[in-house]
């Protein structure tokens, strides 16, 4: 299992599950395709943010391979 808390796991092109901030509380998961890396620190506690192809924004749980 990949650690998507880690930055350096997360690549442009990478189909993901992302949980959306409106979801956090429910879990929700959307599937995409990662097209911008929004966090900057090398890891993050709740997952690495992201912006899908899509335009949605979440933060990453699952790669999907």
């Amino acid at each position: 299992m990949i650690d998507c808390r880690q930055r350096k796991n997360i690549k442009v092109g990478l189909f993901v599950e992302v949980v959306q901030k409106p979801h956090q509380k429910t879990g929700e998961l959307t599937q995409g395709v990662v097209a911008k890396l929004l966090t900057k620190s090398p890891n993050h506690p709740y997952g690495i943010k992201v912006q899908l192809e899509s335009g949605l924004v979440g933060r990453v749980k699952n790669i999907i391979e």
